[in-house]
């Protein structure tokens, strides 16, 4: 059964450890059909929050070309993007992206909180807060999520569920979106007619993002476009349980999963 992974981070991100040729061979060994080159392209700069507006795009082509010229022949490798944080600035995000020199797919994501609370990068949240603390983030992270899915320029949408992993890995506290699940479908319902798909996020083996539930209930929405990505960011992770992902689709009533050429949404038999 054809087998890809569309969310892996190459040293073209900041914290991504492997080249994008190293990527691919990492996908050859766990049995990949196709990978998908993910890099972050982000609204802003990783620590400081200055605002960015341009990526190294030449430096992500060279290494692109250099990992098709030595597996491509073996493996469908995609150059795609994440482009995180645009709900902080649309104009800058349609810069980055009408930038890039060739992108297959791209998926749009928040990593931060909004400047309600200062932009805080999810990953920093902190223990000992109160429960509406951390209810007041989850609530600011999903009004960023629906501004970026009512904008809409890209493929699909990431690791919906992100804040339940930090705090779930982080914090040790075991959420749910259940509080918020009108919110989830207000945001199914914005991105189902725009033609723009989720991503089930095999979250490098442990709890995807989104799980079951809500996989669910987007397919019962009539959601058909998702694709699975490992986020890997170095070469033990790429693939991570993507087979096992694809069992949990088919039980979530899917089908087919998606992949992508040139911005077209291409379905896969599950």
């Amino acid at each position: 059964m054809y087998a890809a992974d569309y969310h892996v981070h190459s040293t073209c991100s900041p914290d991504g450890k492997m080249t994008m040729s190293q990527a691919a061979e990492a996908a050859l060994r766990a049995g990949l059909d196709e990978i998908c080159i993910t890099d972050h392209v982000d609204t802003i700069y990783w620590g400081s929050n200055e605002p960015r507006d341009s990526f190294d795009w030449d430096a992500s082509m060279t290494q692109y070309l250099e990992a098709v010229d030595k597996f491509g022949d073996k493996l469908s490798i995609k150059l795609g993007a994440e482009l995180g944080e645009a709900n902080l600035a649309f104009d800058r995000a349609k810069i980055l992206l009408n930038s890039a020199k060739k992108l297959d797919f791209s998926i749009g994501s928040v990593h931060t909180c909004s400047e309600k609370f200062h932009c805080l990068d999810l990953y920093f949240l902190e223990a000992g807060k109160s429960p509406d603390y951390y209810a007041a983030v989850i609530e600011d992270y999903l009004d960023s999520v629906l501004a970026i899915a009512r904008w809409g320029r890209f493929s699909v949408l990431g690791h919906l569920t992100l804040p339940l992993r930090y705090l779930k890995e982080h914090l040790n506290m075991d959420l749910t979106f259940d509080p918020w699940r009108d919110r989830v479908q207000e945001i199914f319902s914005t991105v189902i007619p725009k033609g723009v798909g989720i991503e089930c996020n095999t979250n490098r083996g442990n709890r995807p993002l989104p799980d079951a539930d809500l996989l669910r209930l987007y397919r019962e929405m009539g959601g058909e476009i998702i694709t699975l990505g490992s986020d890997a960011h170095e070469t033990k992770d790429v693939g991570c349980v993507i087979r096992e992902r694809q069992q949990l689709l088919r039980d979530c009533g899917f089908r087919y999963f998606t992949t992508f050429t040139g911005g077209k949404p291409e379905f896969k038999k599950l």
